[in-house]
């Protein structure tokens, strides 16, 4: 297939999801439990074990923020219609925004499930339906299968599953795993990923279900400046430094040479300071001077952070203009763009119009890098 523009970091959210996802793939004495759709006072949402986990169906408001989802702002948002899960209906809405393959990955917001039995199958009944949904197109439809964040043993597993299934990614919500993820627990996890040689996608974390923090003084803020501190200080990709800092100084990287991570939906403009604060710190400590709690012998990796980003780390960004303005300090063949459909921040359906405002500037072959063969080379589409 002659791909022009693939975008390399989608959704399927589930709100959207078949309402017997689960009901038709767990083991019978676990399907009471397991996720279901339940109609209450505030409409049908999703229930599993005792918990409520958020709202079913074509709802309006994005995450309880009130913001339009794409769908709704495109005006194909239909009550009772699942359009991203459904097959021809987002293969449609890839072809309206003129883009030739999806990567697709799942809630933002992990999945919640207390017991270790039943978390490990719902993780894997949500990935055994999407590879009955991307089948529908193979070629545009690309799922990354959901891994569970705090469970390292259910986690290698579920990979070592489905390494040979035809998936071509997997997502792991690294921001929030427990332990962390550089944590030794998780060295077979990363052996089997480099072994079986597929990319491990480390999307942001969207906690929809937390409770906000109380007392913090948030609820005297003037909402026009709170808003605007929560889009900017509290920065999309922020939630990845600790989790790609620690795989990089702990020598994870350095034992997995093979890996291969992506940021996905971190944006690009902040990612040039986090790569020279990384590369000045290491030099410093390599340098002698003291830094506080930190052993003065202490082994640090044997490349310059900088060079683990040039070599195995791909970043996703969808509206970042200024990003592209500082692709000299970044590696070209690392970035690639995305719509984010069907999120209210998405592109979609005037991608298009965003990408030529963004990459106008760059040469032909720069830009066709980072629509399309980025991610065709990463994915082997």
């Amino acid at each position: 297939m002659d791909y022009r523009v693939i975008s390399a970091d989608d959704h399927i959210d589930l709100r959207f999801m078949p309402p017997d996802l689960w009901t038709k793939r767990l083991p019978t004495g676990l399907r009471e439990r397991g996720p279901r759709v339940v109609d209450g006072d505030k409409g049908p949402n999703w229930v599993c074990d005792g918990l409520t986990w958020g709202p079913w169906g074509a709802y309006t408001a994005a995450q309880g923020s009130g913001a339009m989802w794409a769908i709704e702002a495109g005006g194909v948002l239909r009550e009772g219609e699942l359009r991203p899960t459904t097959a021809e209906l987002r293969l449609a809405d890839l072809d309206r925004d003129g883009v030739d393959a999806t990567i697709m990955y799942g809630p933002t917001d992990p999945f919640i499930v207390e017991d270790l039995v039943l978390r490990r199958e719902v993780y894997r009944g949500y990935n055994d339906w999407l590879l009955e949904f991307q089948s529908a197109a193979p070629h545009r439809l690309i799922g990354a299968a959901q891994l569970p964040l705090d469970d390292p043993e259910g986690a290698t597993a579920e990979l070592g599953r489905l390494a040979k299934s035809g998936f071509k990614h997997f997502n792991l919500m690294a921001a929030r795993a427990e332990p962390k993820i550089y944590d030794d627990a998780w060295e077979p996890f990363w052996t089997l990923a480099e072994e079986v040689d597929i990319p491990i996608g480390f999307h942001l974390v969207v906690e929809v279900r937390r409770a906000r923090p109380q007392g913090d003084g948030s609820e005297q803020a003037n909402p026009l400046v709170s808003g605007a501190l929560r889009t900017t200080t509290n920065a999309p990709g922020a939630q990845l430094m600790d989790p790609i800092a620690g795989l990089i100084l702990t020598g994870t990287l350095d034992r997995h040479p093979g890996l291969r991570l992506v940021m996905a939906e971190a944006g690009l403009a902040w990612v040039p300071h986090f790569i020279q604060s990384l590369d000045f710190y290491c030099g410093r400590v390599r340098s002698g001077r003291p830094i506080p709690g930190v052993d003065s012998n202490v082994e640090l990796p044997k490349l310059k952070p900088s060079e683990y980003f040039r070599k195995q780390i791909w970043v996703t960004f969808q509206d970042d203009l200024a990003g592209m303005h500082m692709l000299s300090y970044l590696d070209e063949d690392r970035v690639m763009w995305a719509s984010d459909y069907p999120h209210p921040a998405s592109t979609w359906p005037n991608s298009q119009a965003v990408i030529e405002r963004q990459t106008g500037h760059l040469s032909p072959a720069t830009k066709q890098k980072i629509l399309s063969d980025n991610a065709r080379k990463l994915y082997a589409l």
